[in-house]
């Protein structure tokens, strides 16, 4: 039924067991869902091999496709995580940068390619705020970052 909300849907060559059990490690309210394995019928995947994995993580539901070296994924879609305070910016971006690759402004890509922007609570509000000038200085500190560090952030946009 359309009203229960969306599923994502991400396509790996073979892995997406192994992506669904990495995620659910890092997120708080995460599961393993359903598995489908193919019947020799579809195409795509041997006979028995993982078809589809279910998950949620961080309550977000996800089914990761195993379907082949057709499709990669980009930094045309990311996720982003809203994190409380520092430690949560720097437990996130440490557990998805974990044999992936680290960014700027808070971006990270996970092992599996998939992208995530790991974003403080505090900046996001710090952004949308009423004053352009304190805007504007935030989020030129943040251009200049990899990780997101909150102090220096909110230095920044208190002109200190």
């Amino acid at each position: 039924m359309a009203t229960d909300g969306f599923t994502t849907c991400l396509w790996f060559d073979g892995n997406a067991e192994e992506a669904a059990q990495h995620y659910i490690s890092i997120f708080k309210n995460s599961r393993l869902g359903r598995i489908a394995h193919y019947t020799g019928v579809e195409p795509g995947g041997a006979e028995g091999s993982v078809m589809t994995v279910e998950f949620e993580a961080n309550g977000q539901k996800f089914v990761g496709l195993n379907g082949g070296p057709q499709f990669t994924f980009s930094e045309a879609i990311s996720f982003q995580v809203h994190c409380a305070d520092q430690d949560e910016v720097d437990y996130y971006w440490s557990r998805l940068s974990e044999g992936g690759e680290e960014g700027p402004c808070g971006w990270v890509k996970d092992k599996f390619g998939v992208s995530w922007q790991v974003v403080p609570s505090a900046f996001l509000d710090m952004v949308t705020g009423s004053d352009p000038q304190k805007a504007k200085r935030a989020t030129d500190a943040m251009m200049k970052m990899g990780k997101l560090d909150i102090a220096a952030l909110q230095a920044a946009y208190d002109g200190a």
